[in-house]
């Protein structure tokens, strides 16, 4: 049963409904009568190993929920990857605290430090629940339907797309925009959710699921061009070549790399640039812009899907039920059933930790430049209520006077 103390660590990238799934915890531990105090670890496994813990059970109630409606990572956060020995030091803190119940809300590396903490605890025969709570709006979850924070990142992107669409329509060229995916092309498959009409941007779509081809990718944007007198592309951070390794490190002299050693890859804006030189370079299209989305997709407030608000605070409110009236430790996991609803249930950690999920082939079109309707089905009702539409104005042309061919002022 749920008792003693309870501690709530939220890790990775913050999202616009983590605090959603941090506040479910604490409010739903609070409950019990046999838990005495609900801790928060600021900024993640490094304030566990520092002993940087905030008393959780004195917050009130109304200033919890104001926070559970705000963006980004409340408790804080941290890039730390803990191994072994990194492990062991936690360990040894929540023991020494006598911690006796553990949620930790991340994504895959969160999951897995979760899963050696747990091995750690049971090799020494200490009474400590280990409950993974899913967070990730790279939605590379594995056993998940989805991941809460995916949703409203999703969201920003196709209203994103949605505006450039209509920017691009007025003022025609090539805009290039990279968002974030090192792996899956979840959030980049989004921008497809913007598109209305027919001849509606994005008109190419490139994920990590497939192979990037310079070439192939200079001659669909020629297509485009030539059949829309404009091109808007959503590419993945994480574009890579047949042999897997990154575009960008192909494209740019020195490649930067991130605390873990994997190669920095759209936090410079470098792709976008240097993808949008090879369409100038190779083609006589003058205007050609690339954009980086990076940061604004995560957290961005007031672009939050009610659907992800939901199940984030449910996700954490679970994990509590699971820590109570379960027997082992685990991860909870999202189950869609019918359209649209959904089922929690506890998995394995193991299944869990350090697993990446990519995009199934049915969400991808043939040719690796698009998505299906069928992952537009997927990911529609996830998005919630609300979607702002974008119109046109009916063409209804006058029919011209003058010579058709008087040459335009300069």
């Amino acid at each position: 049963m749920l008792k003693g103390k309870v501690l709530v660590a939220q890790g990775g990238g913050p999202t616009a409904v983590i605090n959603e799934s941090m506040v479910g915890a604490v409010i739903e531990s609070r409950k019990f009568a046999a838990v005495e105090r609900v801790y928060g670890a600021h900024y993640g496994v490094r304030g566990i190993v520092d002993e940087q813990f905030l008393d959780l059970t004195q917050e009130t109630a109304h200033n919890l929920e104001l926070v559970a409606e705000t963006p980004c990572s409340a408790l804080g956060s941290t890039r730390d990857k803990p191994d072994l020995k990194y492990c062991q030091e936690i360990f040894k803190v929540l023991k020494a605290h006598g911690i006796e119940t553990f949620f930790y809300i991340g994504g895959n590396d969160s999951s897995d430090t979760l899963r050696i903490v747990s091995e750690q605890a049971q090799k020494n025969s200490y009474p400590l629940r280990c409950i993974h709570i899913p967070k990730t709006v790279d939605n590379d979850l594995a056993v998940n339907d989805h991941t809460p924070g995916y949703p409203s990142a999703a969201r920003f992107v196709a209203l994103a797309f949605a505006g450039v669409n209509a920017d691009n329509r007025a003022l025609p060229g090539v805009y290039i925009a990279v968002v974030m995916g090192r792996h899956a092309g979840y959030l980049t498959a989004a921008s497809a959710l913007g598109r209305k009409f027919e001849d509606d941007g994005p008109h190419l779509i490139y994920m990590p699921e497939r192979p990037f081809v310079v070439d192939k990718f200079v001659s669909d944007i020629k297509d485009c061009y030539d059949k829309y007198g404009r091109c808007i592309i959503a590419v993945a951070e994480g574009i890579h070549d047949g042999s897997g390794t990154p575009i960008i490190s192909k494209l740019v002299d020195k490649v930067e790399r991130d605390a873990h050693g994997n190669v920095q890859l759209s936090g410079t804006g470098a792709l976008a640039d240097r993808l949008s030189d090879i369409v100038k370079k190779h083609t006589n299209i003058k205007r050609v812009r690339g954009d980086t989305f990076g940061y604004l997709q995560r957290s961005f407030l007031g672009c939050v899907s009610d659907v992800d608000q939901r199940e984030a605070r449910e996700v954490g409110e679970k994990a509590v039920q699971y820590a109570h009236w379960g027997d082992r430790d685990g991860s909870v996991t999202i189950h869609r059933t019918g359209y649209y609803s959904v089922d929690y249930r506890l998995s394995h950690l193991p299944d869990v930790a350090g697993k990446t999920a990519t995009m199934p082939d049915s969400f991808i079109n043939a040719a690796g430049n698009n998505v299906t309707n069928d992952f537009v089905f997927y990911l529609r009702p996830l998005l919630g209520k609300g979607m702002p539409d974008a119109f046109r104005l009916r063409a209804n042309p006058v029919p011209k006077i003058l010579n058709g061919n008087r040459q335009r002022p300069d």
